[in-house]
């Protein structure tokens, strides 16, 4: 298993804003071949001795909410970890180890909040990225109001073998690639 620092390293000195979304194939090929080894064991609880530290805690949920996305893309093992990473997420912030990161890296410690398939957690997600800026909100806004129209992501629908109903399928279809 790789090291926090590797992850940290990885994910914000390797790599940034221009990789972290785009959903490239280059990315997710060289985090699979740098962190594909280090996906299990954290998802087994394995890495907890990470949490000593801020930035240890930041690389936890970095594996399990983000790393799942790019190793198990279109998968159900895309989101086998939101629940854990949304823990981690929220014990961070409940001691204020949030507020000890670059605003950057903060952003990670919340963005299980707007993977979550529940509107109470969509909502408390609204509140925390008001401190970044519109773009970032308006993005966290629509996981929200998607999750207060469907009370899920209908572009999980198909990973998580769930039938998607005709108001979903339309909605799929009217908002091309973007996909929650």
């Amino acid at each position: 298993m790789r090291s926090a620092q590797d992850v940290i390293d990885f994910w914000f000195v390797e790599h940034g804003k221009d990789d972290w979304f785009a959903g490239k194939s280059e990315f997710d090929a060289a985090l699979a071949e740098g962190f594909a080894d280090t996906h299990p064991p954290v998802a087994r609880g394995e890495a907890w001795a990470w949490r000593q530290t801020d930035q240890g805690r930041l690389a936890e949920i970095i594996v399990l909410d983000q790393f799942s996305r790019q190793l198990h893309r279109g998968t159900r093992e895309a989101f086998a970890q939101d629940k854990m990473a949304l823990a981690l997420a929220q014990e961070a912030i409940a001691a204020g180890a949030d507020q000890a990161l670059e605003p950057d890296w903060r952003m990670f410690v919340y963005m299980p909040f707007m993977h979550a398939e529940s509107l109470v957690i969509q909502e408390e997600g609204v509140k925390l990225f008001r401190q970044f800026d519109p773009d970032l909100q308006k993005f966290m806004t629509g996981h929200r109001d998607t999750i207060a129209r469907f009370g899920r992501f209908p572009f999980r629908n198909k990973a998580l073998g769930r039938t998607s109903t005709p108001e979903e399928e339309a909605y799929m279809a009217e908002q091309g690639d973007r996909v929650f």
